[in-house]
């Protein structure tokens, strides 16, 4: 197997697997370039609307920051290495980046912030703002984004891939691997960005339409857990004969990546749950200020009308 330019020379000779083993610096180009292109996009977008007297949500900033940096704690550490060779790590890979980390960076709302940043084209032209907007109105973005896409491609994702010789055809090159990483994010950023509905998008469900969708897809990866953690024999030939350095049973390393993926089913529900029930108040508690100062100023058109009524009747006696 071609592990070339991928630093997978060396895992050969890894030692067994620790956590502080794990998350020393490993160098990866794709990943560790793009999160810092990432983050200073998001930098520069915030202090542009300082800069000009607007405010951005010290919060969102955070979760944006941090869910770029869970993709530079499984890509550019040793457990990116590691996780070529003991597939209990790769499932860690695979639940964050496409889990926590879509979660985090769509709590950190980066296309209202974009929308809000990039300055408007002049008239008869089209900037990156109009670019931005004319993509998340457009026929590909309703598709994309929609719960009959997004549910069978985030089931499709752990089922047609794992289950399947696609999984050890992308694992033989750097190529294949970036791709495949850069699919899970992609795939739970396009499952939780209707659910989550922090950012515009073409589908703005309700609240418990988006709890429905959540836990549409949520079961089929405890599903998909407990069927590897039950596997009488290696399912991935990738995985199959480890070296030797690392001291590791293969089938109990699979098992214990089948107990990682079930566990981590249960996480995002509880993130993106507790925003939700958060989000539902914020809008309820705004839908009674609206409702208490529409009737406020009904209340006082009926005070003004009953005022009148008294003063026609007054005028009548005299």
């Amino acid at each position: 197997m071609d592990h070339s330019g991928h630093g997978m020379d060396m895992n050969m000779d890894l030692p067994p697997f620790t956590l502080g083993r794990g998350l020393e610096f490993s160098f990866d180009a794709f990943f560790l370039f793009g999160s810092l292109i990432a983050l200073a996009l998001y930098g520069w977008a915030v202090l542009r609307l300082r800069r000009r007297g607007d405010s951005w949500p010290l919060g969102r900033t955070v979760a944006f920051v941090v869910g770029v940096l869970t993709v530079m704690l499984v890509m550019c550490t040793k457990l990116n290495d590691y996780g070529m060779v003991m597939f209990s790590v790769h499932m860690v890979q695979h639940m964050v980046i496409s889990m926590i980390t879509p979660i985090l960076v769509l709590l950190g709302a980066p296309v209202t912030l974009a929308l809000r940043a990039l300055p408007p084209a002049a008239r008869g032209h089209k900037g990156p703002r109009e670019l931005l907007l004319m993509l998340l109105h457009s026929r590909y973005m309703k598709v994309i984004t929609h719960p009959a896409f997004t549910i069978p491609m985030f089931i499709a994702s752990l089922y047609a891939l794992y289950f399947t010789p696609l999984f050890d055809f992308l694992m033989e090159s750097r190529t294949g691997h970036v791709a495949m990483m850069l699919h899970f994010l992609a795939v739970g950023l396009i499952f939780f960005w209707p659910i989550m509905g922090i950012d515009p998008g073409p589908h703005r469900p309700g609240y418990v339409m988006r709890m429905l969708e959540l836990f549409a897809g949520m079961p089929f990866h405890a599903f998909f857990g407990i069927a590897v953690m039950m596997a009488s024999q290696p399912m991935i030939k990738t995985y199959a004969n480890p070296p030797s350095s690392l001291g590791i049973d293969p089938l109990l390393d699979q098992q214990w990546g089948g107990g990682i993926a079930w566990a981590f089913s249960e996480i995002p529900s509880v993130l993106v749950l507790i925003a939700l029930v958060y989000q539902w108040y914020h809008s309820e508690q705004r839908a009674a200020r609206r409702s208490d100062r529409a009737e406020e100023r009904n209340g006082d058109k009926e005070l003004e009308a009953y005022n009148s009524y008294l003063a026609s009747l007054q005028a009548r006696g005299q």
